[in-house]
């Protein structure tokens, strides 16, 4: 029995050990709920709601900065407004300054005047007659003379040298004006001479009196030249539907249609069609293009109709118009594919 007792005490301290050696069976508690994985819907739920916060966050901070940037913007005006504040004010009293020195300026000139004027007076009523003068003079002592005259002549001098300001002012303006012209002289002018539409416009060696205008262009309708000579047809007529414009002229080597006669220029005349707005009966307006003759400052004139034409000036030509080059007995009659014969 005793040593069952002894084994007593024994087996209840193994027993502990032996209970804590055998695992136990605990129930699941919040801390293994919380560390599972979450579930795609509760994924979503948190996705959103962070996208949602930081959509505020931005939207706040967009606001802050829309704010600051109005409030920057407010300081810049004030600033501004000070500025242009200061500036007029600063002009305001620059102008006052002016205005009172130039009136103190004219308020000293004239008291000035005044003591010129009352000196002069005075000299006048103090000047004795002649026989004093010179009894004054021979008593005086060469001192005293030479001493007076030094003063007769500095005050002499102040009064002729008194300051003018509105004869310097018109001098200075006067040289100023001078000088702008003597300028505008020396500068250089940079019109159109000529000389270069002269150079640029050469052909086969030969400097063309004419230049085509931007308005230049072929024409629609396939216009013609009869030629006669007391009234006889001659030849074919010449086509002028081809090209924009047509130099008539006894230079052959430029002329598209030379004219032989001694009475016509070199370049004599030119036939330019020319794109023009034309209004219509019903209002309505429209671009065509029309023959216009230009005579090239030639010696024997150019003639339509029989009535002379100025020279550098564009004439309008209609159907069935006569032209005449100087004192040739051809006549060029104008007509076009659709005319009645």
């Amino acid at each position: 029995m005793a040593r069952e007792k002894q084994r007593s005490p024994s087996m209840a301290s193994e027993s502990p050990v032996r209970h804590r050696q055998s695992p136990r069976r605990r129930s699941p508690s919040r801390r293994d709920e919380f560390s599972r994985s979450p579930s795609p819907r509760t994924k979503r739920l948190r996705r959103a709601q962070g996208e949602r916060s930081r959509e505020r966050e931005d939207s706040r901070g967009r606001e802050k900065r829309g704010v600051e940037r109005e409030r920057e913007r407010e300081r810049r005006r004030e600033g501004d407004k000070e500025r242009t504040r200061r500036d007029v004010t600063d002009v305001e009293v620059g102008d006052k300054r002016r205005r009172g020195s130039g009136r103190e300026e004219t308020e000293e000139r004239k008291r000035a005047g005044a003591d010129d004027e009352r000196q002069t007076r005075g000299r006048r009523e103090r000047s004795p007659s002649p026989l004093d003068r010179s009894s004054r003079k021979s008593r005086r002592s060469p001192e005293r003379a030479s001493a007076s005259r030094h003063d007769e002549g500095s005050n002499a001098r102040g009064s002729g040298e008194e300051p003018n300001d509105e004869d310097d002012s018109i001098a200075k303006m006067k040289a100023a004006e001078e000088a702008l012209a003597a300028k505008k002289k020396e500068e250089p002018s940079f019109e159109l001479s000529g000389k270069l539409a002269e150079e640029t416009n050469r052909y086969r060696g030969i400097a063309i009196l004419f230049n085509e205008p931007p308005e230049a262009r072929k024409p629609n309708k396939r216009w013609r030249l009869y030629v006669f000579k007391d009234s006889e047809p001659l030849d074919e007529p010449l086509q002028l539907h081809r090209q924009s414009c047509y130099l008539f002229g006894r230079e052959r080597r430029i002329a598209d249609i030379p004219t032989d006669h001694p009475s016509c220029s070199k370049q004599h005349a030119v036939i330019q069609y020319r794109e023009v707005t034309v209004e219509k009966p019903d209002g309505m307006v429209e671009k065509q293009v029309k023959p216009y003759l230009m005579d090239l400052g030639s010696t024997n004139k150019t003639y339509i109709n029989k009535d002379p034409i100025e020279p550098q000036r564009y004439y309008e030509l209609r159907e069935k118009d006569t032209i005449k080059f100087g004192n040739s007995s051809r006549e060029y009659v104008l007509l076009h594919e659709g005319s009645a014969e």
